[in-house]
């Protein structure tokens, strides 16, 4: 199989419309969760990370639209439009597209939405953003639940790989809605507080929004100076419990041990691990057993949901390539809100902010019905 990579990429946020306004603030430990006081997505107040409607519509008004289109497919396209133009790579017949997502366009089913009830069709979705670019092949839509950001990473890798495509664009994005949030809140598992992962005082989890693209390629030439190579992936289902985490951490460890073996590299050339981290009590134990069983306890970890929130299906692409920015500058970025460990097995979680030189990185996601996916990617400049 021929060297695949992880190329130009794109991130909006709460913290704005870039990658490199994601990163920045991440940088400095500043987090994008505020408190939210919107009655129409949840009676009390919630922290959470939300994209102002205000600016989201100012920077959608200024691509050439000739239709309407959904908040969340307006996320969507402002983000795969900066990295389809930033490659400069023409969409061939080569070219493919996958959108990762857990809930899609969810709001359009609320009674006040202006949309058809079918736009909430993934299907439907990936028509919306393959017509506005042009894409000459049909939309891989990709929904696993929260594993689905790095699932289409492996996906994108794999179609490569079979000479199915050359390059791969991923869209991936989930909303902040009513529906959502009352979801969570069901399992009792929202924090009225900013989140902590893995700490001791953490209380439940918060829900966050994004858009996120990447250039999947087999081309080493012009790639920016973040690029990484795709080194190994693997992607395993304990089958445990429709929302609870296997207890043994088992489909976890049989995903990264599968993909230190594609790898072909030992636990000790991860130099961090990017882990899932929800701040649950269950799925941040889960991680624990699992990292110690793999010998994996004192590579330093992180969760960046203290900056963003969970951002579902988006949260695995969102935080590889936030890695990849990692990996570029050689530093290791905080796991805010942790302040002391409150698993069972050791965890070298990240305190500060530090610099260090990196090579591989080591990203892991978990998510409803048992599924669990860990990829690994290494520095190429």
């Amino acid at each position: 199989m021929g060297k695949v990579y992880l190329s130009y990429n794109n991130i909006v946020s709460s913290f704005g419309f870039d990658s490199q306004s994601a990163v920045g603030n991440i940088a400095k430990e500043i987090s994008g969760l505020a408190l939210i006081e919107d009655e129409k997505i949840f009676p009390e107040p919630f922290y959470s990370s939300m994209i102002s409607s205000e600016k989201l519509a100012k920077v959608f008004s200024h691509l050439n639209q000739a239709e309407k289109y959904t908040r969340f497919e307006q996320m969507l396209l402002i983000s795969l439009k900066e990295v389809i133009e930033t490659s400069g790579i023409p969409l061939t017949d080569k070219v493919g597209l996958i959108i990762s997502t857990t809930k899609g366009n969810i709001d359009v089913l609320d009674a006040d939405s202006s949309f058809p009830k079918e736009r909430a069709y993934l299907g439907a979705l990936g028509k919306v953003v393959k017509d506005f670019f042009g894409f000459k092949n049909e939309t891989i839509v990709l929904s696993n639940a929260c594993v689905s950001g790095v699932l289409a990473v492996a996906v994108a890798k794999r179609y490569i790989n079979q000479g199915k495509f050359d390059h791969v664009f991923i869209a991936s994005g989930d909303l902040v809605t009513k529906f959502i949030i009352s979801g969570f809140n069901s399992f009792q598992a929202m924090s009225n507080e900013p989140c902590r992962p893995y700490c001791k005082h953490r209380s439940g989890i918060n829900i966050g929004e994004v858009a996120a693209s990447v250039l999947v390629t087999s081309k080493a030439d012009n790639l920016p100076p973040e690029a990484v190579l795709i080194l190994g992936d693997a992607s395993c289902n304990d089958a445990n419990h429709i929302s609870g985490p296997s207890r043994t951490g088992e489909g976890l460890v049989r995903s990264v041990s599968s993909a230190l073996k594609e790898a072909n590299i030992e636990v000790t050339e991860i130099d961090y691990i990017s882990a899932h981290g929800t701040a649950t009590s269950f799925n941040d134990e889960m991680e624990a057993i699992a990292f110690n069983r793999l010998g994996l306890s004192e590579v330093p970890l992180h969760s960046l949901k203290g900056y963003f929130g969970h951002t579902l299906g988006a949260s695995g692409l969102l935080e590889t390539i936030v890695g990849m920015h990692s990996l570029c500058q050689d530093t290791l970025f905080t796991s805010l809100g942790f302040s002391e460990l409150g698993v069972s097995e050791t965890l070298n979680v990240i305190t500060r902010t530090t610099p260090e030189e990196l090579k591989t990185f080591l990203k892991t996601a978990s998510g409803f019905g048992g599924c669990n996916t860990a990829a690994i990617f290494q520095k190429v400049n």
